[in-house]
């Protein structure tokens, strides 16, 4: 009788130590436990699927059991290999834990430990899937897996360690298996290709890789695929077609369109995607893949023409349309708005990246248009009111006047004598009594006759007993009127040549000047009613 078909996945498992990929952490430590005779009673062994646990365990099953051993490399040659790697061994019991999970089936897995090995030095018990076993079944296993019989191991293995008991953690070795890169992958399947007489391009299997994510088995069964579509000679063009992959050109060029903001080159390339049976989901998770590698390079050269910050702006949109990719209705339409949303995302920039922009262009401009711009920082006060002679006491315990703008030419003014309830204002500045026809209205202020109007109508104002409604009237004395409206017509000319100053910044970067300085000199001052009472 011919002897059946034996798929790839089965065939190339690994049944040596040296022959398991991309977990040489773990293969380290059990190949040092053995030697060292330093062999623990039970093990776990976490990780994604198709990365190696159920083989791992196998592997050091035989070393245990060989007969030249407990070895670090079994002979695979002897009675006990063969049992173990047939699947036939008495003291090697493969467990799944998904259909025998009940208590009564541990209760007789605990009798069982009870009796020696018939054949090898240890009696091993392997329970795949170990989180599926109940609450009661682990509570079964916790006293004969805290003290086992000397001749008594147990390996478990699970996907989803987070469901194992933590008391069954704490009593063993945990062992973490990692995804596979995606280059020892294509390393592996090209060694099983040149022994199969295959013959694959280097892009298919790159792709394949890719497709597996982590996981060698599910490249191996992908790889027996393709060999059954394809025949003896496999190209990439196939391993697209057949799982829609996008090729490493296209997913360049999709990039290329969201960075550069290109919405209609989106769409067509969406359009074309659609046409060929692409998987979108696939094609979104590749898109993010190679943004990744982008932002890393972003962040190793500051001075590239993409900023790090933009490339995480795209990949926190990409992130948050695969929910809606992956369980909407259209999903065409979704990887659209998905695509069109991260071209948007590039477009943004951070504040802080335009200031700096903004000063790097300051700095290049000549002389005289540097002396037009404003040379010290202007501070915007909330708007006052031009003109009362009644203000609600809730909003000021002291009458205040607008803060003027002075000219860099102009002599710095005297500082203001403190009182010990003052909260806002200031003393008015020195005052200059005439203004040149020449200088800007920013020099300006009022004359000493308006000043010593403005000292009554402060000092009245402190005399006053305030009440807590904000319905209570301040009535100036006569006069101050006038000095209340010279501040205030000083301020609207401050503010007016300020717009003018602004005026002559190139419209490019005119914008980006209003933002920062509305965001760095604005401020808002609060009144507390308490110390106005």
């Amino acid at each position: 009788m011919e002897q059946a078909y034996q798929v790839i996945a089965r065939k190339w498992r690994p049944q040596v130590f040296e022959d398991v990929v991309g977990q040489e952490h773990i293969v380290r430590t059990l190949q040092n436990a053995i030697e060292r005779n330093r062999i623990a009673h039970a093990y776990l062994l976490v990780g994604p699927r198709g990365t190696g646990k159920t083989t791992t365990a196998r592997i050091f099953a035989k070393a245990l059991n060989c007969e030249k051993g407990p070895t670090v490399r079994p002979c695979n040659e002897c009675p006990s290999c063969k049992a173990i790697t047939n699947g036939s061994s008495m003291d090697v019991l493969e467990i799944d834990g998904a259909s025998n999970n009940s208590v009564d089936q541990i209760r007789d897995l605990r009798d069982d430990v009870r009796y020696a090995p018939s054949q090898g030095n240890f009696k091993i018990y392997i329970i795949d899937e170990v989180h599926m076993l109940s609450s009661a079944a682990f509570n079964a296993l916790l006293k004969t897996l805290e003290e086992p019989p000397a001749h008594v191991k147990f390996i478990f293995a699970t996907t989803e360690a987070h469901k194992v008991l933590p008391t069954i953690v704490s009593r063993c070795q945990r062992f973490e298996l990692k995804p596979i890169a995606a280059t020892l992958i294509a390393e592996r399947l090209q060694h099983i290709a040149e022994a199969e007489n295959i013959k694959v391009e280097p892009a298919a299997l790159e792709g394949i890789s890719r497709l597996a994510s982590g996981g060698m088995r599910d490249a191996q069964s992908t790889l027996d695929q393709m060999i059954a579509f394809c025949g003896e000679e496999i190209t990439a063009q196939d391993v697209e077609d057949v799982y829609g992959l996008l090729s490493a050109e296209r997913i360049a060029h999709l990039r290329d369109a969201i960075l550069q903001g290109d919405e209609q080159t989106i769409l067509d390339s969406v359009d074309a995607l659609d046409s060929e049976g692409r998987d979108f989901f696939r094609a979104l998770q590749d898109i993010q893949q190679d943004f990744s590698g982008l932002l890393v390079e972003a962040v190793k050269s500051p001075s590239a023409k993409v900023s790090s910050a933009q490339v995480t702006q795209i990949l926190s949109t990409l992130r948050e349309a695969e929910k809606t990719l992956l369980f909407g209705l259209s999903q065409k339409v979704n990887f659209s708005i998905a695509l069109l949303n991260a071209a948007e995302a590039a477009k943004s920039r951070s504040l802080d990246g335009i200031i700096r922009e903004v000063s790097s262009l300051i700095k290049q401009l000549p002389e005289e248009e540097k002396k037009k711009a404003p040379e010290s920082a202007v501070r915007l006060e909330p708007e006052q009111p031009s003109s009362s002679k009644a203000l609600p006491a809730a909003r000021s315990g002291r009458l205040t006047r607008p803060e003027t703008f002075a000219d860099p030419k102009s002599p710095s003014p005297s500082p203001s004598a403190k009182r010990d309830h003052e909260t806002i204002s200031e003393k008015p500045p020195a005052v200059e009594k005439e203004a040149s026809a020449e200088s800007p209205v920013l020099g300006k202020t009022c004359s000493e006759e308006e000043e010593e109007q403005w000292n009554r109508a402060q000092e009245y104002a402190d005399q006053q007993e305030w009440a807590d409604q904000d319905d209570v009237p301040v009535e100036l004395p006569e006069g101050a009127d006038a000095s209340w409206q010279n501040f205030a017509s000083a301020h609207e000319a401050a503010l007016q040549s300020l717009e003018e100053a602004i005026e002559k910044v190139p419209e490019s970067n005119r914008k980006a000047m209003e933002e920062f300085l509305k965001g760095k000199f604005l401020t808002v001052k609060t009144i507390d009613r308490k110390e106005l009472k």
